[in-house]
């Protein structure tokens, strides 16, 4: 991203996004990266999968838990991911690659989630 740029965090998704020129009049209001992001905003189901991160962490406290083996099916990793990225952000988990503690923000790869 462009260091002379402000950024935020997207409220959904839990990614950095950058101004832009089209965001210029209500900056202060830009909660969402995208049209995306703006059509789904968290819900229900969003907060049982971040229910069921502090769940299995607490089943197994001190212990790094890798994130991908939460998903019942293969194509509910990245809506964990999104859930992990909203609980680290908030200070409830901690996120880890290769044994290092990330910015839930840079996230990318497999990831270990553990309670703070």
């Amino acid at each position: 991203m462009n260091a002379d740029l402000p950024e935020k965090t997207c409220d959904r998704c839990g990614r950095r996004f950058a101004w832009r020129k089209k965001w210029a009049r209500d900056w202060d209001h830009v909660r969402y990266c995208s049209a995306a992001c703006r059509r789904h905003k968290p819900g229900a189901q969003d907060q049982d999968r971040e229910d069921r991160i502090l769940n299995a962490l607490r089943r197994m406290p001190g212990r790094d838990l890798p994130l991908h083996e939460l998903a019942d099916q293969p194509s509910e990793v990245e809506p964990l991911r999104r859930a992990a990225r909203r609980l680290a952000l908030a200070g409830k988990i901690v996120l880890r690659q290769s044994g290092r503690v990330i910015d839930p923000r840079d996230l990318h790869g497999p990831v270990d989630i553990a309670s703070v």
